[in-house]
């Protein structure tokens, strides 16, 4: 099985188009939601903070970066099930 590394590039190096391709991973997000997870929210945050996003923008990051937690616990629920 491999195994992604999810350590997320600098954010001074990347913006919010970057984060977003992170969002879209679905193979990386699967392989480890948790992990995911954090460095979306990390990076999220650490882009606000360099105020290459505002409040509202971080806020709708969050939100999605929950929503693709959720995604994936589904997901993982759905495939347990079908063992």
């Amino acid at each position: 099985m491999r195994h992604h590394t999810l350590d997320p590039a600098p954010p001074h190096l990347n913006g919010p188009s970057q984060w977003r391709t992170m969002l879209m991973d679905q193979s990386a997000l699967l392989a480890q939601p948790g992990a995911h997870h954090k460095a979306l929210l990390t990076w999220a945050n650490a882009l606000h903070r360099q105020k290459l996003i505002d409040g509202d923008e971080l806020g709708e990051m969050l939100e999605l970066a929950d929503g693709a937690l959720a995604f994936a616990i589904e997901a993982m629920l759905d495939i347990a099930g079908d063992e």
